[in-house]
């Protein structure tokens, strides 16, 4: 059975056993015209999974048969390259890196936004077709993740293991506003927002040290939303 046809949208397969969860998360997309087909156990999500081609999957982490990065890595070592976003009730940071680490190319915890949950999605769909690439470009920007460099228009930028954290997930996902809760959640692994400037005054030194005298700023504020790295002309 392929994915369902009731939009034009792309398609994704969410893998989750949570039933209420599922059909909220099934109502959100197909309202923005995403095409879901639905699994509740691992097993059944890794015998869709390989047998369909997906645009974008989502796959809970505790899943009963086979648990949510078996799944993923057995995607991967069958080549499966659809973007993979992980959902997880686990938010330390070694849980997102074993989950990344497994093949996931985005986490997300518990409870969520059906609004983020969505955004992430399309920022996964924006990606190029090889995600999982050691070297990221942004406009003038160039990010070696294996190196651990950057440097823009050839010439290196020293930057502090944050700044560099921090450019990555704007480099990867470019021309895309980012607000402050989504950068202290995914960049400093915060589960509880705090009132703080700590993204704002993070923004400043990472310009600082990435922008050109006398150049627009690639990193631009957007009033009342958050931030974005423009690349785009």
């Amino acid at each position: 059975m392929p994915p369902p046809a009731t939009s034009t949208g792309p398609s994704v397969l969410l893998v989750e056993d949570d039933v209420k969860i599922a059909q909220e998360v099934v109502e959100e997309l197909e309202s923005r015209r995403f095409r879901v087909r639905h699994e509740v156990s691992g097993s059944l999500g890794l015998e869709v999974g390989l047998a369909h081609d997906f645009d974008v999957m989502i796959v809970d982490r505790m899943l009963p048969e086979l648990d949510g990065l078996s799944l993923i890595e057995t995607l991967r070592e069958r080549r499966v390259r659809a973007p993979v976003l992980v959902l997880s009730a686990l938010s330390a940071v070694d849980d997102r890196v074993s989950g990344l680490k497994a093949g996931g190319d985005d986490y997300l915890t518990k409870p969520f936004a059906m609004e983020e949950l969505a955004a992430r999605l399309e920022a996964l769909l924006r990606r190029p077709n090889n995600s999982r690439e050691t070297m990221l470009h942004a406009g003038p920007l160039a990010m070696d993740l294996i190196e651990r460099t950057v440097t823009r228009n050839g010439e290196l930028i020293e930057l502090l293991p944050r700044e560099f954290r921090l450019l990555e997930y704007l480099m990867r996902r470019p021309d895309q506003v980012l607000t402050r809760n989504m950068l202290l959640e995914d960049v400093w692994n915060y589960r509880f927002i705090p009132q703080t400037n700590l993204v704002d005054v993070h923004i400043g030194k990472l310009r600082r040290k990435v922008d050109e005298p006398g150049a627009p700023s690639l990193i631009q504020s957007i009033r009342g939303a958050g931030f974005m790295l423009r690349v785009s002309k």
